[in-house]
């Protein structure tokens, strides 16, 4: 059906299958949301001064102590994380898309603004700092990948 200039979209996939991919990458979204939310919303201080704690301590490297850029970044992280949980809960393809959509697009950006920013670092932090974020974009775009369609090979 068209409404005279352009024709009508597709009707939007409701399949509620969920890939095994696309299960992995929303989990470890949500993992990591909740990690770096929980820990730069409420202990803004601590995220600054030890994060990511294992690999190094990136925050602080990077500039002054700023509570509000950094609870603004753990609330992003939140947000993030619930509509992702809201994901797992209401499955639809349109709702992994648009996670990916999300998730990819905040994975590439943040990666291109560190890739860009590492001179202050020492180069086991420079590669730790880039693997992570790598990985993690990578989650968005497993958001992506739908499962295979039965009688499909």
């Amino acid at each position: 059906m068209t409404n005279g200039r352009f024709p009508s979209p597709s009707p939007a996939p409701t399949d509620a299958r969920v890939g095994a991919v696309q299960l992995a990458a929303l989990i470890g979204s949500i993992v990591i949301a909740a990690v770096v939310g929980i820990w730069a919303y409420v202990f803004p201080r601590e995220f600054y001064d030890s994060f990511p704690a294992v690999l190094g301590e990136w925050i602080s490297q990077d500039g002054p102590f700023n509570e509000h850029l950094i609870r603004d970044h753990g609330a992003q992280y939140l947000a993030l994380g619930l509509a992702s949980v809201f994901g797992l809960i209401c499955r639809s393809q349109v709702g992994y898309r648009l996670l990916g959509v999300a998730w990819t697009t905040f994975g590439v950006l943040h990666f291109a603004y560190h890739v860009t920013h590492l001179a202050h670092m020492t180069v086991s932090d420079q590669i730790g700092q880039i693997t992570v974020l790598a990985l993690a974009g990578l989650l968005g775009v497993g958001l992506f990948i739908s499962p295979r369609r039965e009688g499909r090979r």
